[in-house]
C-alpha cells in the first residue's frame, strides 16, 4: 500500500488558486478544485476553502494526495450490462450496489476490475492506475448509466463536456411525500459536511465553499405518502440529487445518508428488502468526443425500483 503524497512549493504568479496550484503542479483544475473542497490544500500555512479565492506570487502552498488505494487494479470477470461500446468509450448500465473505483474497503468487485477485464486493459491512462477511464461515477446504491473512456482523446472530450455542464442526465428517484410545487428547480450550494466528512450539505449560495449546484425536478406519479420524480442535473456534484431533495423535505426513500424513511413506509421497504436509496440514473447523452456526434441513451427502471413504485401505488398500510 502507498502513502500519501504531498507536494510543497510556492505560488508563480497572481492568480486563482485553482489556476495556480494546477500551473504550479501540473495537476488538472478539476483535481485541484477537489482537493480543495476536501480540505487537503494549505496556502501560508492555513487549510483552503475557496478555488477561486485570489493568491498572491511567492506565497507557500502544501498539497496533500491521498494514496490510490489499491496502487493497481486487478482484472475481474464480472458481468457487464453494456448499453454502447466502440473503440474510444463504453456506456455501462450500473447494477446497485456496485462501486465504480477500488478504494479502502472495496479492492474488488468494482466497475473498474470489470472493465479491465472487459476491455482487457484499453481504457484511458489519465486518471492512473487505480481509476483508468473514469470520467464520472455514480453512487455504490445508484443504478444506471455512465460513459468510461477507453481513449484519453475520448477521456479528454467527454471531460470538458462534463465541466460545461453540457451532459444530458436525467434521474428517476421515489422520495418521501408530495413535493410542492410539482415542478421547480433546487438551486443550492453543495459543499462536504463539518459534522461528517463523508456526507455532502447544502451551504449558503453566498458560501465560498462548496460548488453550484442545480436540480430541475419534476412530479411524474404521486404514490401513498411518496412520489416519483425525474431529476435533470444542470451540474454534477456528489450526491447532488439525495442532497438536493433532503434540503427541500423530501428525502429519497431508503437513503441511509441524507434522510430517514418516514415510519409508515418503513413496512413496505422492510418487506421488499429494499435496502438502497431510490435513484436509478435513467438517461445519459452527450456529442461523442471523437466522431462528434450527439448520442443518447435510456436505461429502463431496475426490477426493486419498479416493485417499490407498484406496492406504494397499491398498498393498503
Amino acid at each position: 500500500m502507498s502513502t500519501s503524497e504531498i507536494i510543497t512549493g510556492t505560488i508563480p504568479a497572481p492568480a486563482r488558486l485553482d489556476k495556480a496550484l494546477a500551473e504550479a503542479t501540473g495537476l488538472s483544475r478539476a483535481r485541484v478544485q477537489g482537493l480543495i473542497d476536501e480540505r487537503r490544500v494549505d496556502v501560508a500555512g492555513k487549510t483552503a476553502t475557496s478555488a477561486s479565492a485570489k493568491v498572491g506570487a511567492g506565497v507557500p502552498f502544501r498539497i496533500i494526495l491521498a494514496a490510490a488505494m489499491p496502487a493497481e487494479a486487478l482484472p475481474e470477470d464480472i458481468p457487464l450490462t453494456i448499453a454502447y461500446e466502440d473503440a474510444h468509450l463504453i456506456v455501462i448500465d450500473k447494477p446497485a450496489g456496485m462501486v465504480v473505483h477500488p478504494a479502502v474497503g472495496n479492492i474488488t468487485g468494482t466497475l473498474v476490475n470489470a472493465l479491465l477485464h472487459h476491455c482487457r486493459g484499453n481504457l484511458s491512462g489519465i486518471n492512473g492506475v487505480a481509476r483508468p477511464g473514469i470520467v464520472h461515477r455514480i453512487d455504490k446504491d445508484t443504478s444506471g448509466l455512465l460513459v468510461v473512456a477507453k481513449s484519453d482523446a475520448a477521456h479528454e472530450g467527454l471531460a470538458v463536456q462534463f465541466a460545461a455542464h453540457t451532459v444530458h442526465r436525467r434521474y428517476i428517484a421515489v422520495c418521501a411525500g408530495h413535493p410542492s410545487p410539482p415542478e421547480g428547480t433546487v438551486n443550492a450550494r453543495i459543499g462536504r459536511s463539518d459534522a461528517d466528512r463523508k456526507k455532502m450539505t447544502v451551504l449558503p449560495n453566498n458560501s465560498s465553499r462548496g460548488k453550484t449546484a442545480i436540480t430541475h425536478y419534476k412530479v411524474l406519479e404521486r404514490l401513498d405518502e411518496a412520489a416519483v420524480i425525474e431529476c435533470r442535473l444542470e451540474t454534477g456534484r456528489t450526491h447532488q440529487v439525495r442532497v438536493h431533495c433532503a434540503s427541500i423535505g423530501h428525502p429519497l426513500l431508503g437513503d441511509p445518508a441524507y434522510g430517514r424513511t418516514p415510519k409508515q413506509l418503513r413496512p413496505v421497504l422492510d418487506r421488499l428488502g429494499f435496502a438502497r436509496q431510490a435513484l436509478h440514473a435513467a438517461e445519459l447523452g452527450f456529442v461523442h468526443p471523437v466522431t462528434g456526434e450527439t448520442v443518447q441513451f435510456r436505461s429502463d427502471l431496475p426490477p426493486d425500483m419498479a416493485e417499490l413504485i407498484d406496492q406504494l401505488s397499491r398498498s393498503d398500510r
